[in-house]
């Protein structure tokens, strides 16, 4: 396929005029001809920018779980997803599947159920569409599964996620509780007991902790810790081999991680909506201070597009920048390095878009390895 038309946001971060050909699903010359003929795209008067690679993004939980307790089937859910996904220009996506203690939605059984069936449907998804792996530190029962799905190369990522102290904490309030005591099914008084059970595991936390980090290790598997709410926590995960922060609760943390050279992420909903939903950090203003290298879906796919937009529309933003943040700078995070920049030789990942109102940018194509899987202007091939 020849590109023809496009402004390129090229590898050194200017955006020019020019062609992109691609050739075996990847990237065969900028400015020049594809090494034999084939179908053409129109891109005057659109951007050409690398892929969207999502580092975490949880917002398939609404298409396999719509309503509390309502569950659909797994094949479709993930296909439903998959549209979305490709939609708002993400084609490279870590689904953030969290294995927790909690029965439902986030148990092992569903970890695994979904772990299991991605295999399986890859030949029916077109995004490249990966696992992180949240492991809710108490969920002691689902040690020698995880250690497994580590050693037989199950997961692109394996995050930390510490959430049930607070969860503990506010267990007899029900405006805190009452989203997580849905989603696991159960009533409240099981909920509560059920919690009380798993704190009393506490001793047994950092030895499992120390497990996984080392068959991670092992493995070469990204490790992230999640919601880090100070430097020290920070810098304790960073020991266990925790390169990359995510959703750090504090400036202070997030200073501490870029000075131990990690990775930052912070959700690209809280740019998009000018501020956390939750009363975090705001997103936008980290991004400036030089504190979030990398922006995620979290809960939202459409924000990522939106938010480098925003960003870059900023004073002293500037479009290679933002954009960075949603492909670059994740791509390289998680160890892809045939991604995330538009050179020959790379992998021909790849969005059109119409940036007519860089406030509102409206995506035209999206190119998995090369194959348009997603247009709302047909037109433009030939």
């Amino acid at each position: 396929m020849l590109i023809d038309g496009a402004r390129i946001l090229r590898a050194d971060g200017t955006i020019a005029p020019g062609s992109l050909a691609l050739a075996d699903g990847r990237i065969a010359a900028i400015d020049g001809a594809p090494p034999r003929p084939g179908r053409r795209l129109d891109g005057r008067g659109l951007l050409a920018l690398p892929g969207i690679v999502d580092i975490h993004g949880d917002a398939f939980e609404r298409q396999v779980m719509p309503r509390p307790g309502v569950a659909v089937p797994l094949d479709i859910a993930l296909e439903d997803t998959d549209r979305q996904m490709l939609a708002s220009g993400i084609t490279t996506a870590f689904h953030g599947v969290t294995c927790s203690w909690e029965p439902g939605l986030r148990s092992l059984e569903a970890c695994r159920t979904l772990i299991e069936a991605l295999p399986r449907l890859a030949a029916r998804l077109a995004c490249d569409t990966r696992i992180h792996l949240r492991f809710e530190t108490y969920a002691l029962d689902a040690l020698d599964p995880v250690a497994t799905w580590i050693a037989e190369g199950c997961l692109g990522l394996l995050a930390f996620n510490d959430h049930t102290p607070d969860i503990h904490a506010q267990r007899h309030r029900p405006d805190k509780a009452a989203k997580v005591i849905e989603r696991s099914g159960l009533d409240a008084a099981s909920f509560t007991a059920l919690v009380e059970q798993v704190a009393a595991r506490a001793d047994a936390v950092p030895a499992a902790l120390e497990r996984l980090a080392a068959a991670a290790r092992r493995a070469g598997l990204p490790l992230l810790s999640h919601d880090d709410d100070s430097p020290e926590r920070r810098r304790h995960y960073h020991r266990l081999g925790c390169t990359i922060a995510e959703f750090p609760e504090t400036a202070a943390t997030a200073r501490a991680a870029r000075a131990l050279g990690n990775p930052v992420v912070l959700g690209a909903p809280n740019v998009l909506r000018g501020g956390s939903h939750h009363g975090a950090v705001c997103a936008t203003a980290m991004v400036e201070a030089g504190l979030c290298t990398v922006l995620a879906s979290d809960y939202y796919y459409p924000a990522l597009l939106n938010a480098a937009f925003l960003l870059a529309q900023r004073p002293g933003g500037s479009l290679a920048a933002a954009w960075a943040l949603v492909s670059a700078n994740p791509a390289r995070a998680t160890g892809l390095d045939d991604r995330g920049t538009l050179a020959p030789g790379k992998r021909a990942d790849l969005v059109l878009v119409d940036d007519g109102d860089p406030r509102r940018p409206r995506l035209v194509a999206t190119l998995v390895a090369g194959r348009p899987v997603f247009t709302t202007a047909p037109e433009r091939f030939s």
